[in-house]
């Protein structure tokens, strides 16, 4: 089904460039994006596509072809401008990661949770047909993996805190509102186009290329389900598409158990293959917040989705390092 007149939060981000790629891939003609560039950067949204930059004061109806508005999503009064004419919200922007959010829990509970009320709102407010959430396995804290949709939370850092708060506030909506929300728990995503993420393969390949150490927090035994990019947006269109989904939350990841050390490793060997020599990895001390293991259980989204993972760890890394190395020197 053709997807048409969305909003992306976050648009100019690594997810929200990648989903637009694939919509105008798809046909989707209608699409306005938001983001304070913080993190996202307009010249890798014009290497994917043509669009018109508009002030919040010109605002009017449905987008007419790519635009992007450059404003905070902690504005709800922009929240509700940018959202009238518009049939469905994936709503990325963040602050991500657990180190930021221990640096700042202010700030990390302010854009994380804020945001995400004030697009609930906006959908409230301009009867907007579907609601993409963009959570992760920080919720659910320190458990025996797999992570399951099933699982109460607990969360161990205030990241976790806040992206549950923001699973609440969805849950809330759609049951006092009847707001039709869909809550994603992504993996730790990686791929091309990262080049500004400070996840964990983005940062690895880049103090490699760098000729940096790379640094592992602890022993390098804590687990992570590393998801590839292209996998991913397949799961939100997906669930962008699926009907009788509303108020239902999915693990989306690979069910994959990979340890820091192991990735480590598999970005040396990667890197040597392409010619990146003479890089070394050392342990320093375990960073407070960060969970043991974790790993999804993603039974639910293949069953209720019909979605499933194609690309494997080797492969991904590969197309992710021959990213790096032809873009890095780029300013991209």
């Amino acid at each position: 089904m053709l997807i048409n007149n969305i909003l992306i939060t976050g648009g100019c981000g690594f997810l929200g460039i990648s989903l637009v790629k694939k919509l105008l891939k798809l046909g989707t003609k209608n699409i306005r994006l938001i983001d304070n560039l913080s993190v996202g950067n307009i010249s890798n949204l014009a290497q994917v596509c043509k669009f018109t930059e508009i002030a919040s004061i010109n605002i009017e109806g449905s987008p007419n072809g790519v635009e992007l508005i450059i404003g905070d999503i902690q504005d709800i009064s922009l929240a509700k401008k940018v959202s009238k004419g518009i049939d469905v919200i994936v709503h990325f922007a963040a602050n991500t990661g657990v180190g930021p959010s221990i640096e700042n829990p202010r700030d990390d509970m302010l854009v994380n949770v804020e945001g995400t009320f004030n697009y609930l709102e906006a959908c409230r407010a301009n009867n907007i047909s579907k609601f993409i959430f963009a959570s992760s396995g920080a919720p659910i804290g320190e458990v025996d993996p797999p992570i399951h949709e099933e699982l109460v939370p607990h969360p161990i850092s205030p990241y976790g805190a806040s992206k549950l708060a923001g699973e609440g506030y969805c849950s809330a909506y759609k049951n006092t509102f009847d707001v039709n929300t869909v809550i994603l728990r992504f993996g730790n995503v990686y791929g091309p186009g990262s080049i500004h993420k400070v996840s964990l393969i983005a940062k690895f390949i880049k103090k490699a290329l760098e000729g940096e150490i790379l640094e592992v927090y602890g022993d390098g035994t804590q687990t992570r389900d590393f998801i590839y990019i292209d996998d991913l947006i397949d799961a939100i269109i997906l669930s962008l598409n699926t009907k009788n989904i509303s108020g239902e939350t999915f693990q989306i990841a690979t069910n994959q158990e990979t340890t820091v050390s192991d990735i480590a490793n598999k970005l040396i060997t990667e890197l040597k293959k392409q010619g990146i020599q003479n890089v070394s990895l050392k342990n320093v001390s375990k960073r407070v917040g960060d969970v043991k293991r974790n790993f999804s259980d993603t039974t639910k989204a293949k069953k209720r989705l019909g979605w499933s993972t194609q690309i494997g760890i080797n492969e991904g890394l590969s197309r992710t390092v021959t990213y790096f190395l032809n873009n890095t020197d780029k300013g991209a």
